[in-house]
């Protein structure tokens, strides 16, 4: 994508087509693309998605990357850009700008164990993780996952998380806010079950996307645990514009979300979460 101008054609989206999209959520869609020309992105990274006529937004890759040319992303419909999104069917086109941002660090947790903590629809920038580390499976000890929504029709993915649950390579662990008449799991925040996983801190890397409060918390816990964090990695959400760190729009103290992020450690973005209206 780069040109020998460095990064100005990153600025220009490139024609993709929708292939594939369904309903994960009653505001939640899934869009597969067609994007021929796409670089090959890695797990935490992000799209500029432009809906023609409408406006442009960063969504997380939620699929898996092994097929670049046919990236997944998964969105909330909570504002007009978004909504027109998901408002797209089959063969429709879209703009594509892309991929960006700072990704998880994966390797770092090479020999030890992966814990990924997701809030709501934090769990879609973290599947790309999670389909990473299932294909070299060999290389971690335990992966798990730690997954809350609101309620149980606001679970993402919700036959894959019971075929994860099935399967003896990853540990599912889920809780909902407030529980419906047929929910057997767990009630109560994504917290709750970083205890109950039994993790072991000397041996933990870990992943986390959700609303800031949860993530916070999360890392507070597996702190008290003995978990370092600088071994806990989060995804932070601003609003972004040139995705290239040129704007400023998505500043955040000294960083640049776009471009640092958007994951960091949280021991490097725990004061900036901390710091009010920053």
């Amino acid at each position: 994508m780069p040109s020998a101008d460095g990064q100005a054609c990153a600025l220009v989206p490139r024609a993709a087509t929708v292939g594939r999209v369904w309903q994960e959520t009653h505001d939640t869609w899934s869009l597969e693309l067609e994007d021929t020309d796409a670089p090959q992105a890695q797990p935490g990274q992000f799209n500029m998605l432009y809906a023609f006529g409408v406006g442009e937004v960063p969504i997380s890759f939620s699929g898996d990357l092994s097929d670049p040319t046919r990236p997944l992303h998964t969105i909330r419909a909570v504002g007009a850009v978004t909504r027109a999104l998901c408002a797209l069917t089959p063969g429709s086109s879209l703009g594509v700008r892309g991929p960006f941002g700072v990704g998880w660090p994966l390797d770092a947790a090479r020999g030890g164990d992966v814990v990924v903590l997701a809030g709501g629809i934090g769990l879609a920038p973290l599947r790309p993780l999670l389909y990473a580390a299932l294909a070299s499976r060999g290389d971690f000890g335990r992966v798990v996952l730690l997954y809350g929504s609101r309620t149980p029709a606001d679970l993402l993915y919700p036959a894959e998380l019971d075929a994860w649950r099935a399967a003896s390579e990853l540990e599912v662990f889920v809780t909902v806010d407030a529980a419906s008449p047929e929910w057997r799991g767990d009630v109560g925040v994504v917290t709750n079950l970083v205890a109950k996983a039994g993790l072991d801190p000397t041996r933990t890397t870990a992943f986390s996307c959700g609303p800031e409060i949860m993530m916070t918390f999360c890392a507070r816990r597996l702190q008290t645990l003995g978990v370092p964090d600088t071994k806990v990695h989060v995804s932070l959400e601003r609003n972004m514009k040139c995705a290239l760190g040129w704007c400023g729009r998505c500043q955040l103290g000294s960083e640049l979300v776009c471009r640092d992020g958007p994951v960091l450690p949280f021991a490097q973005a725990a004061p900036l979460m901390a710091t009010r209206e920053l």
